[in-house]
């Protein structure tokens, strides 16, 4: 079987106009951990499916991650993603802004290349239609935090199940669904991906904060200077004494000057509350509910290795 570089190589050849899909394939064809492409494998995989069915519904939900990337990397401002220069800026927003449309009609094309029963592909189509929708709620809760003065954990909570675990969660109930699985099994890998998909987000916000930059690809501090309420930062709001709060508050209710130093005292702050010990604590929390669904699903113990290896990588993940 073609790896998933290959199947995007055949299905960008010869693509025009070149300021479409140049960008396509300039973010497709970067070496990203392919997260997403495994959940759906992995799944299909412990049923003893068939890989190149898997395959096509890998690749559908990996260039609907790679659209969202596009887009949100527009909306954030960010210079750098996976250590190179993000679409718009080697190109500009406007080509990104396209690209970015035309990966997400071509992700949902990729769907009809299915060879299954008709209610199959039908399915699965309509959990990849609402992971796509409920990604743009999660997107613009996300926007919309950055100047909502009151935001709590369980609202934050509630926007990365939407902008992040749901592309997991999809991911996993896709092959199951490619699999004619019954739907206590459905249930139990999609509730399995939107823990693992909340734990990896949380590990995310820890990182923007305390990776080495070169591992993790993307700017340091990037949440801090674009006041993201963060799991990090609403912690911190919560157990800070008045002064540190008062700090916080106002760092994070005016657009950055001087980044170096927000940095600095909004990390100091966090480091003095233990912030980074308490959210990697939360991130287990949400391994062990993964680990809990994971359980309830009936193959042998040794087909979900694959999934428990994830579970582990999650726990110290560094990139």
């Amino acid at each position: 079987m073609n790896t998933i570089e290959q199947e995007f190589q055949a299905v960008l050849a010869d693509k025009h106009p070149a300021n479409l899909y140049d960008p396509i394939s300039y973010i497709l064809l970067q070496s990203g951990k392919r997260l997403r492409p495994k959940l759906v494998h992995y799944t299909v995989e412990m049923f003893d499916g068939d890989p190149e069915q898997a395959q096509i519904v890998a690749m559908a939900f990996e260039m609907l991650h790679n659209f969202t990337l596009i887009h949100d990397d527009i909306m954030d401002v960010a210079p750098l993603r996976r250590g190179k220069e993000t679409v718009y800026k080697k190109w500009n927003s406007n080509i990104a802004i396209l690209s970015g449309d035309a990966l997400a009609i071509m992700a949902f094309q990729q769907l009809l290349r299915l060879k299954c029963d008709n209610q199959i592909i039908m399915d699965i189509a309509k959990v990849f239609a609402q992971t796509s929708l409920e990604i743009c709620e999660g997107q613009q809760y996300d926007l919309d935090f950055e100047t909502q003065r009151n935001v709590t954990i369980d609202e934050y909570i509630m926007m990365i199940r939407k902008k992040t675990a749901v592309m997991f969660a999809g991911c996993v109930k896709s092959g199951a669904i490619l699999m004619n699985s019954d739907d206590n099994t459905r249930q139990a890998l999609y509730d399995f991906g939107i823990y693992m998909g909340i734990a990896f987000q949380l590990a995310d916000d820890v990182l923007d904060v305390y990776a080495s930059s070169p591992v993790f690809g993307k700017t340091i501090g990037g949440d801090i200077r674009d006041n993201k309420k963060t799991y990090l930062y609403l912690k911190a709001l919560e157990d800070a004494d008045p002064q540190q709060r008062k700090t916080l508050e106002e760092l994070f209710a005016v657009p950055t000057t001087d980044f170096e130093l927000k940095y600095k005292t909004v990390r100091d702050i966090y480091d003095a509350l233990d912030i980074k010990k308490k959210t990697e604590e939360k991130i287990q929390c949400y391994l062990d509910l993964a680990r809990e669904e994971m359980s309830k699903v009936k193959v042998d113990e040794s087909k979900k290795q694959a999934f428990y290896d994830l579970i582990d990588q999650l726990t110290n993940r560094q990139k």
